[in-house]
């Protein structure tokens, strides 16, 4: 049983181990984005790179996905600042966690596009993909730690999978990760020791190794009391900062990720209905913005 366990975690790795690549010759270095959002893509000729203006390092253009018939993308449209902490809400089952599997490639769309760095992420062969997801970082809800290692290798994972470092080479970034995560002292661990919430900062520190320019957290939050949920969303926003990456943050607790939020995406029945700079969505006029960002009873969200 433990076997079958590892092997679909071992996959998940693909998309966990970011790492820095050189800039295509001739390609632009990106700006930041300017207080409005807007931007003008800068046409290389990639796929639909002119949809993909500079300031911003995910777009997605009328992205639809159903499971058996069920409809849980239903034409999805938004942009991911570069650098900033973008938060993804929404009700339970709205296809949040489905989305950000579109950002690395695991789920492909049946319709609409998906870009990440100017690429066309459902036009890329699986060498391209993997080249992709090594520059991404991404955190799952449980870790997907491989139970038969060490936290020490779990971390060291990437870095002996991806890199040439030496042995010692290796340690000395693995540890600084875990001292980055509050896991100093912990190495030796195997993942049947830790609690929950030191199996989600170890998948961080996985996640950091290759120092990727995209992380992607899937409800970082869930199974977290209120304090040390508070207590990771400061942390990611301290390492988002350090390391000057773009973070996706999948979350319903609207109290603690907008502590740490710098742009919020709002989905509901598989659509985007409000996206934004934090102060704009609390200032939002919608209803439904409203609403769930108050956890008001009466609105247009009702149980369902």
């Amino acid at each position: 049983m433990e076997e079958q366990r590892e092997q679909p975690q071992g996959t998940k790795n693909d998309a966990q181990h970011g790492g820095r690549r050189e800039r295509e010759a001739g390609a632009p270095e990106p700006g930041r984005p300017d207080g409005n959002g807007n931007g003008k893509g800068n046409g290389n000729g990639h796929g639909h790179r002119q949809a993909m203006g500079p300031e911003s390092v995910i777009v997605c253009r009328g992205v639809k996905k159903a499971f058996s018939g069920h409809k849980v993308l239903d034409g999805v449209d938004c942009e991911i600042p570069r650098g900033e902490i973008t938060v993804i809400m929404g009700p339970s089952g709205t296809g949040k966690s489905v989305l950000l599997r579109h950002f690395v490639g695991l789920l492909m769309p049946d319709a609409g596009q998906v870009e990440v760095e100017g690429q066309s992420v459902p036009e890329l062969n699986e060498e391209q993909l993997l080249a992709l997801r090594r520059n991404m970082g991404m955190l799952f809800q449980d870790g997907a730690l491989f139970s038969s290692m060490s936290l020490f290798d779990n971390v060291a994972f990437p870095l002996r999978q991806h890199t040439k470092k030496s042995e010692k080479e290796v340690r000395e970034v693995v540890m600084e990760r875990l001292k980055e995560v509050g896991l100093a002292g912990a190495e030796k661990k195997m993942p049947s020791e830790l609690s929950g919430g030191m199996k989600k900062r170890a998948g961080f520190a996985r996640a950091l190794v290759l120092e990727p320019r995209i992380l992607l957290f899937d409800e970082p939050d869930s199974g977290l009391d209120p304090v040390r949920t508070a207590l990771l969303c400061e942390l990611i926003k301290e390492i988002q900062r350090k390391y000057e990456s773009t973070a996706v943050v999948i979350s319903h607790d609207t109290k603690a990720v907008f502590e740490v939020a710098d742009h919020v995406v709002l989905l509901h029945q598989g659509k985007v209905v409000d996206q934004g700079p934090k102060d704009r969505i609390k200032d939002s006029d919608k209803e439904f913005t409203q609403q769930f960002i108050k956890g008001a009873v009466k609105g247009p969200l009702a149980m369902d």
